[in-house]
């Protein structure tokens, strides 16, 4: 869109509050923005000179703009924040906020499906949620398959489809976490009746569903079918352990919100606990700037109103630290003094104390930043080494070879990008080969991704791994775009590229010191990824020397106990609830044998 073209739509446009789309030649929204007034705002992208690049290339490439007029600013503000969510236009930055929470997904489908989902369907599924934590969803879906066999496939089970036998049970059948409901092993009914056992578990109701199974365990018990009670009594166990988890107070506290509020002169915590049957299931802190010296009923009667719409809560009563007036008539509110419901709120508060200690700004960044600059100056860096990353190689003799990569941003872990690497195209004890396979397939992946390169890369290592990880980058076309240096375990003697010579860093030094931490840290990560791999495949292969122990077997047997220990240790009845009286005898009886040999 040229100025010429704005020119003849400038006095059409309103000065009214209201958001501005600027669309491209395929119709497709390319940017989204808010306005105090529509007509200036729009003027200030067709002046003589842009003031960055994106700018001209976003004017450049609009060939239609479109206005939609509001009430308020506030109204624009919320209108452009759900157009960027919806259409996440080229230009836009790409906003997260609660609505990308996690949430579990029961699909409106024959069979239906549970998993993990931050995308909304239209079609009658449920969502239960939002969770705040990633791991938190995926743990939970892992235990209710674990108590509750669902299939995991995708397949559309018409039972039309069933009878014409066009599908056969695969593997999750075979090793019990499917119970083949596409052959008709399953029944829709049972498969129904174990969906609403989860759906009454998602929403807090365990009491119900630990009845439902004792009452099944007995009638299984008094039919001399002890097997089957023992799997009965194995998902009660795991229902035991889940429901211990959660924060009980009271059963007699059923179904309540909880809401405590930390307020201070610019800003007010505000934080939130869902309670069913005495366990809180959900929880969430928020932060609110005032803007307007609002008082602390106004703020907590705001983040009330929020935090029920996005839990979607039914609660009919609010515990609070204070009474506040609601709209809503309806709903009860309790200021406790004492019991139950006041720990509740102490509760509250304390998480709304702790929030608001982990986001205060954060004091020790100077120091950090302070030794990040010495770094760069005995290192000869050319920017400041804010991302920093460090790879090491670990294997025992040759086996399970692995690499780990650790990250630190100025100067701490940045855990949630660390990375593990199972070595994939290097056979045999080979350090050099290893490290240039890593090195290559991390920034390989930098690079297409489009993601941030680190201003350093450290290796664990001398020279070879150096000109390994060197060899990788040239590869790549990276070479001298990322600074490299290998650390030498022994002396501490730090390696660079073309430079035949170390250097040798003040041992005192605190840049040395960071640079042995993140050395360390990787080395841990590296350590720790290759014992558990060592120890899945020590357990696997004694597995497959038991006779009568098959493949599948070993499978199941493996993913329940992860470990040649806690598989000793196991008892014939738990080994039996899983593989039958059998094979459990068998199991005892090798490892029973294996221990006789030790002593």
């Amino acid at each position: 869109m040229t100025a010429e073209d704005f020119r003849e739509i400038q006095p059409t446009l309103p000065t009214a509050p209201g958001i501005y789309k600027f669309i491209d030649e395929q119709d497709v929204l390319i940017y989204v923005g808010k306005a105090k007034n529509l007509r200036n705002r729009v003027s200030s992208y067709f002046k003589a000179n842009h003031d960055n690049y994106k700018t001209y290339t976003l004017v450049k490439k609009a060939t239609r703009l479109e206005c939609t007029i509001v009430e308020t600013e506030k109204d624009a503000l919320l209108l452009e924040n759900l157009l960027i969510k919806e259409n996440q236009p080229r230009y836009n930055i790409q906003l997260r906020d609660d609505k990308t929470y996690p949430h579990i997904c029961i699909k409106k489908e024959r069979f239906p499906r549970i998993f993990l989902t931050r995308t909304f369907i239209r079609d009658g599924s449920e969502y239960l949620g939002p969770y705040t934590s990633v791991k938190k969803v995926r743990s939970i879906i892992q235990l209710l398959q674990n108590i509750f066999p669902l299939r995991t496939c995708n397949l559309n089970l018409a039972q039309r489809k069933i009878n014409e036998g066009k599908f056969k049970v695969c593997l999750e059948y075979h090793i019990g976490n499917c119970l083949g409901p596409c052959e008709s092993k399953q029944t829709e009914e049972s498969y129904n009746e174990n969906i609403a056992h989860i759906r009454s578990i998602l929403r807090g109701n365990i009491s119900a569903v630990m009845r439902d199974l004792k009452k099944l365990m007995q009638e299984f018990s008094e039919s001399f079918k002890f097997e089957k009670a023992h799997l009965i009594k194995h998902k009660i166990t795991l229902l035991e352990e889940y429901q211990s988890k959660s924060t009980v107070v009271s059963p007699m506290i059923e179904n309540v919100d909880v809401f405590s509020i930390l307020n201070e002169e610019q800003s007010a915590f505000v934080n939130y606990l869902k309670v069913v049957n005495g366990g809180i299931t959900q929880t969430k802190t928020i932060e609110l700037r005032k803007k307007l010296n609002e008082s602390a009923e106004e703020v907590l009667v705001f983040a009330i109103t929020a935090l029920r719409v996005e839990f979607e809560s039914n609660s009919m009563e609010l515990i609070l630290p204070f009474p506040i007036t609601l709209p809503d008539e309806t709903l009860s509110i309790t200021v406790p003094q004492r019991g139950d419901k006041k720990k509740l709120l102490e509760l509250s508060s304390a998480n709304a104390a702790y929030y608001k200690q982990a986001h205060q700004p954060d004091k020790d960044r100077p120091k950090r930043e302070a030794v990040l600059e010495i770094l760069q100056k005995e290192f000869r860096l050319a920017a400041l080494p804010v991302h920093i990353e460090c790879f090491d190689n670990s294997n025992f003799q040759g086996s399970n070879p692995v690499a780990a990569l650790v990250v630190f941003k100025n100067g701490k872990p940045a855990k949630k990008d660390y990375r593990l690497f199972n070595i994939k195209t290097v056979e045999g004890p080979n350090d050099f080969a290893s490290m240039e396979e890593v090195v290559y397939r991390r920034y390989f992946k930098l690079v297409e991704e489009k993601l941030p390169l680190p201003q350093l890369t450290i290796i664990d290592g001398g020279k070879g791994q150096l000109s390994a990880a060197r060899s990788a980058l040239a590869k790549l076309n990276l070479e001298g775009k990322i600074p490299l240096a290998g650390i030498a375990k022994r002396l501490e003697e730090i390696y660079f590229p073309d430079d035949p010579l170390p250097l040798h860093i003040n041992k005192r030094s605190p840049a040395l010191k960071l640079v042995q931490q993140i050395r360390d840290e990787t080395h841990r990560f590296a350590i720790t990824f290759h014992k558990k791999k060592r120890d899945d495949a020590t357990l696997k292969t004694s597995l497959t020397e038991i006779t009568g122990i098959g493949k599948k077997t070993s499978e199941l047997l493996l993913k329940i106990f992860r470990s040649e220990k806690k598989m000793r240790q196991a008892s014939f009845d738990e080994l039996a609830a899983l593989i039958g009286s059998a094979k459990a005898k068998k199991v005892i009886e090798y490892y029973s044998a294996q221990a006789t040999k030790s002593v």
